[in-house]
């Protein structure tokens, strides 16, 4: 593992992004410099080489989520692979005349999920979102009082990339099944820190991101179930790549960065949960120590081993913590949604009151967290809450 400058902020915004690793790196390089030929140009031997890397790639990634090679549609990443599942779901079986017209997802999901799903209504199309408990997971009694034979989909985020919950797919899944409704995951935040099995979990479709897990940002997948067979309309018309669900030149490089990230995370990933989750609880140690009052968001136990969303006790705001600690890369939610005024509309889901969630940060360790960042992040963040206390507590007194 490499060591970061000494002068460069830690890095504790692993949920946003990943660092590439310097493995994937090494993979990508030499379709950068020395075979830069199109996977789709089979007729010379330099595009026969690229689409046998692409293909190889996307076996990989087809093996981190138990699936065959042929069900992975390769795509700019998470964002496009939730708007091809539930548009693309939708629009197909509108056009083969079917009445189910109802799209289920949940209050706490990515904002493209939602407005993917609420963009369906002005096509005549029913949304519902669902309520989480305070502690962000879905109740399956809750699904099973939404879905009936309307349903055509449920879409429910395997892992929350604000509060780490990890919802329970099986059971979830099982409910849309009894429906006869497909469902759907986003699994971004889940490859490579949970195990994924769409056999075992009956998923029907699956979007992922390779920068998530340590490789490069734009590009990621969508898992389409072949047995028995998911159809979906296209977004968007060309050439017919990616059996005819996302035309466009493939990026060979950024493909088979995602294959080498797959295959690390699958051959290191109980390696990485173990030390990564050591690391966050040392962090979550210093902190309670020097923070009276803490509180961490989202279901104690069944969350991800890098997370922790804290709301901090007092007079307090996360983004005067964030400006009194220049020293760390946090953030206080989603990075889709960084540029909005109001506070993280996940943790009002959950039940915080609008002060408390403007207290909170989202804490996001990865694997290459080191012990000593984690301390000095600890007493870092420790200072800053006490410096943002006394500047609120003068300030009011001023006035």
């Amino acid at each position: 593992m490499s060591v970061p400058p000494a002068n460069r902020p830690i890095y504790l915004d692993n949920h946003a992004t990943t660092p590439v690793d310097p493995r994937v790196l090494a993979a990508m390089r030499p379709w950068w410099e020395e075979n830069f030929a199109n996977p789709a140009s089979v007729e010379h031997a330099l595009g026969r080489a690229a689409a046998e890397a692409v293909e190889d790639a996307r076996a990989a990634v087809a093996a981190l989520i138990g699936a065959s090679p042929r069900e992975i549609v390769l795509t700019s990443g998470a964002t496009e692979s939730n708007n091809i599942a539930i548009k693309g779901a939708a629009r197909f079986a509108a056009s083969q005349g079917s009445g189910r017209r109802r799209i289920v997802t949940v209050a706490t999901e990515h904002k493209c999920v939602l407005e993917s799903v609420r963009d369906l209504a002005a096509e005549g199309f029913e949304p519902v979102i669902l309520p989480v408990g305070a502690d962000g997971l879905l109740d399956p009694a809750v699904l099973a009082a939404a879905v009936d034979d309307r349903t055509l989909l449920v879409s429910v985020m395997a892992v929350n990339n604000e509060i780490g919950v990890v919802q329970d797919l099986a059971a979830l899944s099982a409910v849309a099944k009894a429906a006869g409704a497909i469902f759907h995951t986003d699994a971004a935040q889940a490859a490579g820190r949970v195990v994924l099995d769409v056999e075992r979990d009956n998923i029907d479709l699956l979007s992922l991101s390779a920068h998530k897990i340590y490789g490069p940002k734009g590009i990621g997948a969508l898992y389409v179930r072949r047995r028995p067979r998911v159809r979906l309309q296209p977004l968007f018309s060309g050439g017919g790549q990616e059996r005819g669900l996302r035309s466009g030149t493939l990026a060979a490089p950024l493909v088979v960065g995602f294959g080498e990230a797959a295959r690390i995370a699958r051959r290191e990933g109980p390696l990485d949960t173990a030390r990564i989750a050591e690391q966050r609880d040392r962090l979550l140690g210093r902190l309670r120590a020097a923070v009276p009052g803490l509180r961490v968001n989202g279901d104690p136990a069944r969350r991800v081993a890098g997370n922790l969303n804290l709301t901090f006790p007092g007079d307090t705001d996360a983004q005067a913590i964030i400006a009194a600690a220049p020293e760390l890369c946090v953030s206080t939610g989603s990075a889709c949604s960084s540029a909005e005024v109001e506070p993280s509309y996940v943790l009002r889901a959950i039940g915080l009151e609008e002060r408390d969630a403007r207290a909170t940060l989202r804490l996001g360790i990865g694997r290459f967290t080191s012990p000593a960042e984690v301390d000095q992040a600890a007493a870092v963040l420790a200072r800053a809450w006490k410096a943002t206390l006394s500047r609120e507590t003068s300030e009011q007194g001023a006035a």
